[in-house]
């Protein structure tokens, strides 16, 4: 079985968000590593004592990965059905993530808050995939 005849036709647009958000982590994480330096917080040393600036850059890309799981297996199973829309959910939600980031670096933590319009593409995910369980049980 070819999986290009398994796949929707416009999956690939769903693998290009799966790009864009691997762009977005190597972002956070260059950025981590610069502050590392930039604040002389060596390894292991996952938060600052003395650099609530790097505590804000360490805990933008932390949260990001505790949450990316999730979002990785929403939104594969949302695009399985539904790639467009699914697609345009994870771009919102990858955005996001940049918003959020670049709040969080100015060392005021309430300004991630800059990346809550990213709860509209995580929970539309969500969304998306109970309507594809739904789909499945045969409930509508």
């Amino acid at each position: 079985m070819d999986i290009l005849t398994v796949l929707p036709s416009n999956f690939g647009y769903v693998i290009f968000i799966y790009i864009y958000s691997w762009i977005m982590l190597a972002y956070l994480a260059i950025k981590v590593g610069g502050a590392r330096k930039k604040y002389d917080v060596k390894y292991p040393t996952m938060y600052s004592d003395k650099e609530q600036v790097f505590n804000c850059i360490q805990r933008a890309h932390q949260n990001t990965l505790e949450v990316y799981p999730q979002w990785l297996v929403f939104q594969t199973i949302a695009a399985l059905v539904y790639p467009l829309l699914a697609s345009v959910f994870g771009a919102i939600w990858v955005t996001s993530r940049f918003s959020y980031a670049w709040g969080y670096y100015t060392g005021d933590p309430a300004k991630r808050m800059k990346g809550a319009y990213g709860y509209i593409g995580y929970f539309g995910v969500i969304v998306l995939s109970i309507s594809v369980a739904l789909q499945l049980l045969h409930v509508f």
